[in-house]
């Protein structure tokens, strides 16, 4: 874990994902962007995979449960996603643990994890995400 967390750090990306077979792939856009796309487009990079992301939430927990990873390291970690990533028996460390995200423009509370909040497992916290992105898809 590790060469991830310098990959992460030296190549200033958001997220570092490591293969079961050992191949590294650095990803850039913000928020759980990057964990859906995978989940919808290349799930196999995250099953088994080793993960090292800049912040992990309740949102991006429960994605990365649903890939089913063994390992994520979150630069930022909430508490929140602590239950959800323990009881999925991924091996979790940090950098820092928050008892909540909270957006970078200011002292407000991260809108994805807030959204995540009810769910008890992993799947319901990523059915709430998947329809939360697409009422915002049909309101452009």
């Amino acid at each position: 874990m590790r060469r991830l967390i310098e990959i992460l750090r030296r190549e200033a990306c958001s997220l570092v994902v490591e293969t079961a077979t050992g191949d590294v792939t650095t990803y850039n856009k913000p928020g759980v962007r990057d964990l859906v796309w995978l989940l919808d487009n290349e799930p196999w990079r995250l099953r088994r995979a080793r993960v090292a992301d800049k912040v992990i939430g309740r949102a991006a927990a429960a994605l990365l449960v649903n890939g089913g990873v063994a390992a994520v390291h979150g630069e930022v970690m909430s508490r929140r996603a602590l239950p959800l990533l323990e009881e999925a028996g991924v091996d979790v460390s940090w950098g820092e643990l928050v008892d909540a995200i909270v957006v970078p423009e200011g002292d407000t509370r991260c809108r994805l994890e807030e959204i995540v909040m009810p769910a008890t497992t992993a799947a319901q916290a990523e059915a709430l995400l998947r329809d939360h992105f697409r009422l915002m898809q049909n309101s452009k």
